[in-house]
């Protein structure tokens, strides 16, 4: 299985926070930098990948609730089992 770990704290702006996943999770270059975009992207992920979010609290003081929304995607699309986010 391949995991990545993203770190929360990156995600300091909308484009900043789609910039960091794209460019971690090797996302094409069509990428739309939106949270639909992100939905996409993340069902063409391998099933063997798994992705652990640190410092998630720090995305959401600087996103609010948009980081919930990249956070529910990552959720959403991975499933509990394959994301994992950690609150510091």
């Amino acid at each position: 299985m391949k995991v990545i770990i993203l770190d929360g704290a990156r995600f300091t702006n909308k484009s900043a926070a789609h910039e960091y996943i794209a460019a971690s999770l090797n996302f094409p270059t069509y990428y739309g930098k939106n949270l639909d975009a992100l939905d996409d992207c993340l069902s063409e992920l391998p099933r063997d990948t798994a992705v652990v979010i640190t410092n998630a609290g720090r995305a959401k003081e600087n996103l609010g609730a948009y980081a919930d929304g990249i956070l529910d995607d990552f959720r959403d699309v991975l499933g509990e089992r394959f994301c994992v986010c950690i609150f510091e």
